[in-house]
C-alpha cells in the first residue's frame, strides 16, 4: 500500500471514530432519561443495534488473525456476565440492555465471520467457532426468556368498556330439563336474544404500550440470529396461554362434544347465550387487537406475523368452534332451533370479520372450520324445522283437553311460529328448496292484499320458503287438532273444541308478524273454519230440543185441537232436555270473552226466540204451574254456558 492511500485512509478512518463517538453520545443521552416515549425507545434499540456494526467494522479493518479469540472471549464475558444475575436484564435499565443486545449482536456478527471461513474441522477457527456457537445459543436463551418475561408481566387486562352479560338466573328459561313439546309455560319462555350487526372492529392494548419497542428488537435481534422458530414458539405459547385466560375470564368453559351432548337444557340454553355474546367480543375485540399487537412486534419480519397470530389464537377459536358442532350435532329437540339459529346468524355475521383475520394460507384452516360449522348449524337449524313438524304430526293424546277448550299444542305451535318470524330472513335462505320448483300459485282466499303480504313472494310467483313451512305447519297442526277432537264423545263438543282451537290460531296470526307472513286472505279463510263449527255446534246441541217446541205432533189424534197433556209433556222435555244441556255445557270452556259472547248470543237467539214463541201461542192452554223458566231466565241461564265451571238448575229455583 503506499503512502497515498495510507493517507486517504486515515480522513476516512477519522470520521467513522467521530460517528462512532457521536453514537455513542446520542445512546447515553437517551439511556439516561428516565422516561422515554414509544419513539425514543425505538430509536435506542435500533441505534444499539447500527452502533455494534459500526465498531465492529471499524475494528475489523484493524484486526489482526490472533486477535479473533480475544474478541470472543470479550463477547463470551459480556454474555456471561448476565447467566450469573437472577434480575432480568431489561428491568435493569435502558443501558443495561442496549450494552447486551450490542453483545449479542457482535457475537452474532463474529459467527457469520467465521461461517463464511467455510472452516474444517482441523482448522485452527473451528474450535473458535464451536464456542461461538455455544455463547451464541446462551445468549439466544437468555433472550427468549426475556422475550417471554416481558409478554407475561406487561400483560394488560382484558376489559373492553362494553363487557356486560345479563345475569343467566333472571333470563334463561328456568328449569333443569328441556320443555316437553307442547308444553304451556313454553309461550312464556320463547324469546330471542338481539344478535347486534352494529358493533365495529375495536383495537386494544394487550401488552403495555411502553415496551413493545423491546419486544421487536429482540424479535428482529433472534430473527436475525436465525433464532426465529425459538422466537415465534416463545410468543405463541404465551400468547396461546393469554388466549385462554380470556376465554376463561369470559366464563367460556372448555367442553368435549360428549359434554355438551350430556347437558341439562337449563345450563345448556346459558351456556349457548354465553357463547353468542363471546363471539362478537372475542371476534370483534379481541382477535383484531391480538392480531395487532402480533403487527407491532413481527410486522418487520414479513409475514410471519399472520403466522404468529393464527398459531396464538387458533386452539380458542377452535375451542369456540367445537361448541358450535356440538350443538349442530345434538339431538335436534324443536325448543334448540332459537338458540341454534342465534347461533347461526352470529356465526355468520362475524364470518366476515372472520375471513378478514384469518387470510391466506396461514389462516385456512380456522377459516375453513368456521364456514364448516356454520353450514353443521344451517343444517341442524332444518333438520330440527324438519323434526319440528314430525313432532307436531305424530303429537298424540289419550285424554281430550277438559271443556274443549285450546290445546296446549296449538298454544306452543302458534307462539313458536310467531317467535320464529323474527328469524324470517335467515330462514328463508336455509329453508330455500329450490330444487323442488315450488311455484305454486295462489288460490283468491290466500292471496296477498296489501304491499307487505306481496313480500312473502318472490317475481316469479313463488312464495317464500318460510310461508310455504309455516303452511305446511299449520296445516299439519289442523289435521292433528281434527284427530284430537274425535277424542270427545259429545258431537257437539268436539266442534267447541275444533272452534277454540281454530279461532286462537286467526287471533295469533292477527299479529304484526304472522299477518304480514299469512296475508288477510288466509285469516278470513281460518275465521270462516271457525264459524261453520260454531254453527256446526248450534245444529248438534240444540237442534233436537228446539223440534220439543215445534208445533207438529201437539194436536188431539183426529181433531185440531191442542192436547195439553201432549204439551205439558212438551215442556217437561223441553225444561229436562234445557237443564241437562246446562249442567254440561257450563262446564265447556271458550276462554276468548268476545267469541264466547258471539256463542252465547247466537244460542239465546235461536232458543229464547223459539221458547217465546211457543209459550206465547199456548198461553191459554198452559196455566202458570207448567211454566218453569220464563224467557228472562233462559236467556240469563244462557250466559253460563262455557265458563269452565259446573252448574245445575234446582228444580224449584227461578231467577
Amino acid at each position: 500500500m503506499s503512502m497515498g492511500d495510507c493517507k486517504s485512509m486515515r480522513p476516512e478512518m477519522e470520521g467513522e471514530d467521530d460517528l462512532i463517538a457521536a453514537a455513542r453520545n446520542i445512546a447515553r443521552a437517551l439511556g439516561s432519561k428516565k422516561n422515554l416515549t414509544d419513539g425514543e425507545r425505538e430509536i435506542l434499540a435500533n441505534l444499539g443495534t447500527q452502533l455494534s456494526t459500526m465498531i465492529s467494522l471499524s475494528e475489523k479493518k484493524g484486526e489482526k488473525s490472533g486477535d479473533i479469540e480475544d474478541r470472543l472471549n470479550s463477547i463470551q464475558e459480556r454474555v456471561m456476565s448476565w447467566e450469573a444475575d437472577q434480575s432480568m436484564i431489561w428491568n435493569s435499565g435502558p443501558n443495561e440492555s442496549l450494552e447486551y443486545v450490542k453483545a449479542v449482536d457482535e457475537a452474532r456478527r463474529f459467527v457469520e465471520r467465521l461461517e463464511g471461513l467455510r472452516l474444517n474441522k482441523d482448522d485452527q477457527e473451528y474450535e473458535v467457532l464451536q464456542k461461538a456457537y455455544d455463547v451464541l445459543q446462551t445468549a439466544m436463551a437468555r433472550l427468549e426468556e426475556e422475550f417471554k418475561y416481558m409478554l407475561v408481566q406487561n400483560r394488560q387486562p382484558f376489559e373492553p368498556e362494553h363487557m356486560s352479560f345479563r345475569s343467566s338466573e333472571e333470563d334463561i328459561v328456568d328449569g333443569s330439563s328441556i320443555i316437553s313439546f307442547g308444553d304451556d309455560s313454553f309461550e312464556d319462555s320463547l324469546q330471542r336474544d338481539s344478535v347486534s350487526r352494529a358493533s365495529e372492529e375495536v383495537i386494544i392494548d394487550l401488552v403495555d404500550p411502553d415496551v413493545v419497542p423491546e419486544l421487536r428488537g429482540i424479535a428482529n435481534l433472534m430473527f436475525n440470529c436465525n433464532y426465529d422458530q425459538e422466537c415465534i414458539q416463545a410468543y405463541t405459547s404465551i400468547r396461546r396461554d393469554a388466549l385462554d385466560e380470556c376465554l376463561s375470564s369470559l366464563e367460556v368453559q372448555r367442553l368435549s362434544i360428549e359434554d355438551v351432548l350430556k347437558m341439562e337444557w337449563g345450563c345448556l340454553n346459558s351456556k349457548i347465550r354465553r357463547w353468542v355474546w363471546v363471539m362478537k367480543i372475542f371476534v370483534r375485540v379481541y382477535l383484531p387487537s391480538e392480531r395487532w399487537l402480533s403487527d407491532q412486534i413481527f410486522g418487520e419480519l414479513g409475514p410471519v406475523y399472520l403466522d404468529c397470530f393464527v398459531e396464538a389464537s387458533k386452539p380458542s377459536m377452535l375451542q369456540l368452534m367445537n361448541f358450535g358442532e356440538a350443538m349442530s350435532i345434538g339431538p335436534h329437540q324443536p325448543e334448540k332451533l332459537f338458540r341454534i339459529l342465534d347461533m347461526y346468524e352470529v356465526l355468520a355475521d362475524l364470518l366476515p370479520d372472520i375471513d378478514g383475520l384469518y387470510v391466506d394460507e396461514a389462516g385456512s384452516s380456522v377459516r375453513n372450520e368456521c364456514h364448516e360449522v356454520l353450514m353443521r348449524l344451517g343444517d341442524s337449524v332444518k333438520a330440527t324445522f324438519s323434526e319440528f313438524e314430525n313432532a307436531i304430526a305424530s303429537n298424540a293424546s289419550t285424554n281430550p283437553v277438559a271443556g274443549g277448550g285450546i290445546h296446549p299444542l296449538t298454544r306452543y305451535v302458534m307462539n313458536y311460529l310467531r317467535t320464529l318470524t323474527d328469524y324470517g330472513e335467515t330462514l328463508n335462505v336455509l329453508l330455500d328448496d329450490s330444487d323442488e320448483g315450488d311455484s305454486i300459485s295462489l288460490s283468491p282466499d290466500t292471496s296477498p292484499t296489501t304491499e307487505e303480504e306481496n313480500k312473502s313472494i318472490d317475481t316469479s310467483g313463488r312464495i317464500s320458503p318460510m310461508l310455504r313451512h309455516y303452511r305446511s305447519l299449520v296445516s299439519t297442526l289442523e289435521s292433528n287438532l281434527d284427530d284430537k277432537s274425535k277424542l270427545y264423545k259429545d258431537a257437539s263438543l268436539q266442534h267447541i273444541f275444533l272452534m277454540n282451537n281454530l279461532h286462537y290460531m286467526a287471533q295469533k296470526v292477527k299479529g304484526d308478524e304472522l299477518r304480514l307472513l299469512f296475508g288477510d286472505g288466509w285469516i278470513r279463510k281460518c275465521n270462516g273454519k271457525f264459524q261453520q263449527h260454531a254453527m256446526n255446534y248450534q245444529r248438534a246441541s240444540w237442534s233436537s230440543i228446539l223440534s220439543l217446541l215445534k208445533e207438529e205432533g201437539i194436536q188431539n189424534p183426529g181433531s185440531n185441537s191442542i192436547s195439553k197433556t201432549l204439551l205439558k209433556e212438551r215442556l217437561r222435555s223441553f225444561y229436562l232436555a234445557f237443564e241437562e244441556i246446562y249442567k254440561c255445557q257450563t262446564t265447556w270452556l271458550i276462554l276468548d270473552p268476545q267469541l264466547r259472547e258471539d256463542v252465547q248470543i247466537s244460542t239465546s237467539l235461536n232458543v229464547v226466540q223459539a221458547y217465546r214463541t211457543f209459550v206465547g201461542r199456548h198461553s191459554n192452554d198452559i196455566s202458570d204451574k207448567l211454566i218453569k223458566y220464563s224467557a228472562d231466565d233462559l236467556q240469563n241461564y244462557l250466559l253460563d254456558l262455557f265458563e269452565g265451571s259446573s252448574k245445575s238448575l234446582q228444580s224449584s229455583s227461578r231467577r
